[in-house]
């Protein structure tokens, strides 16, 4: 069975740094693409990023130019790197490959 496993969730202030991993495991089949939402108590769930290959990158507006996607197939996992985190970047952030989704990780932006 497909399973994807968040990491790397935590707290931090505003204006600093996290970067979330996700591990695919269960398949053999090749990582070449990975999507990121988020979710916060009360609201729906939000799209963040995604990565396509081949395709590129694509960020939601209001993360755009502080986040960075990526992933590494040999290791089947993917990353998304957070910068200049601002509270209202604070949810469950759920990693998605196919029709698969992870449990999440909480990240937390407060003083």
């Amino acid at each position: 069975q497909v399973q994807l496993v968040e990491s790397g969730g935590g707290l931090v202030q505003p204006g600093g740094s996290l970067t979330l991993s996700c591990v695919v495991s269960g398949t053999t089949i090749t990582l070449a693409a990975m999507g990121w939402y988020r979710q916060a108590p009360g609201k729906q769930r939000e799209f963040v990023a995604l990565i396509t290959q081949p395709g590129g990158t694509y960020y939601s507006d209001s993360v755009k130019g502080r986040f960075t996607i990526s992933i590494d197939p040999a290791k089947k996992t993917g990353y998304l790197q957070m910068n200049n985190l601002k509270p209202d970047d604070t949810a469950v952030y759920i990693c998605n490959w196919n029709t698969d989704w992870g449990q999440g990780t909480q990240v937390t932006v407060s003083s």
